[in-house]
């Protein structure tokens, strides 16, 4: 069986920046292969994710897989799935629904920009700053938080922007921390951004996700609460960079961005 492949730079203006997926639509009469071969195809793509969708009813049934893994939630990639519907694949409503492992995600239209709707993540505190968190970054962490009752990513809060941008992680001692992925977050500063960030999954298979729209779940209400303000601009410090504009609806956050093609192709799949 071949599939059509697009490479997207999600959170890019142009190719070379932004966040790179996979898109792998699947026709409407075709199965879905088994999870094997989609993390197969995921490991060969080698990017921090590939999504695979497929009609499903008015909706697109979605999934994402990095190479290690399938994943509950994924920004760039399902920017880069609707960008891929709206721009080549004739879908020509203002919305895209898609169902996912965490319920409903819509995206919209909003001339180039593409605004997501997820679920928001508000942080959990931290009490005391974990010493292996200290260890693992090799800087002074101000404040911690944490995702999902500790089931899910932690957030380390810096001083400055500087601080992050010149972060240089322990990735083995990062993959061993609980919940296994850090967010390092500080102030835009005179960035002229409300606040930056940087995002690490080693022991997902990404040393370094470039732009990440998931951990803007859990960025988006911590900064909306300290600046005192819903709509945010930021930016995402990763050697590729990207922007996010951000703004949180009580238990939701729009994510809003733009994408570049970067490639177009056909893979193969084993009988």
């Amino acid at each position: 069986m071949e599939l059509d492949l697009f490479q997207i730079d999600a959170f890019a203006s142009r190719p070379f920046e932004g966040n790179p997926a996979a898109v792998c639509p699947l026709p409407d009469d075709v199965s879905w292969p088994d999870d094997r071969t989609l993390q197969a195809v995921a490991m060969e793509n080698n990017l921090a994710e590939t999504a695979f969708f497929q009609r499903e009813g008015d909706a697109y049934r979605l999934r994402w897989f990095t190479p290690a893994l399938e994943v509950n939630l994924c920004g760039h990639a399902t920017l880069a799935s609707a960008w891929a519907l709206f721009n080549r694949l004739g879908y020509d409503r203002p919305e895209i629904a898609f169902e996912t492992r965490s319920g409903r995600l819509v995206v919209r239209r909003e001339g180039e920009r593409l605004v997501m709707n997820f679920p928001a993540t508000p942080p959990i505190p931290i009490p005391c700053i974990p010493a292996d968190l200290v260890a693992a970054l090799g800087v002074k962490v101000e404040a911690a938080f944490r995702a999902d009752g500790g089931n899910g990513a932690t957030m380390a809060v810096l001083a400055k922007p500087a601080d992050v941008a010149a972060l240089k992680p322990n990735f083995s001692a990062i993959a061993a921390l609980d919940g296994h992925s850090v967010i390092v977050t500080a102030p835009g500063g005179d960035t002229g951004y409300d606040f930056i960030s940087r995002m690490f999954a080693p022991a997902a298979g990404i040393n370094e996700d470039p732009v990440t729209g998931s951990a803007h779940c859990l960025l988006t209400p911590y900064w909306a609460g300290r600046l005192g303000k819903r709509s945010l601009k930021a930016r995402q410090v990763s050697p590729r960079g990207g922007d996010v504009d951000c703004r949180l609806l009580e238990d939701r956050v729009e994510l809003s961005g733009v994408a570049a093609l970067y490639m177009t192709g056909r893979i193969a799949l084993p009988e």
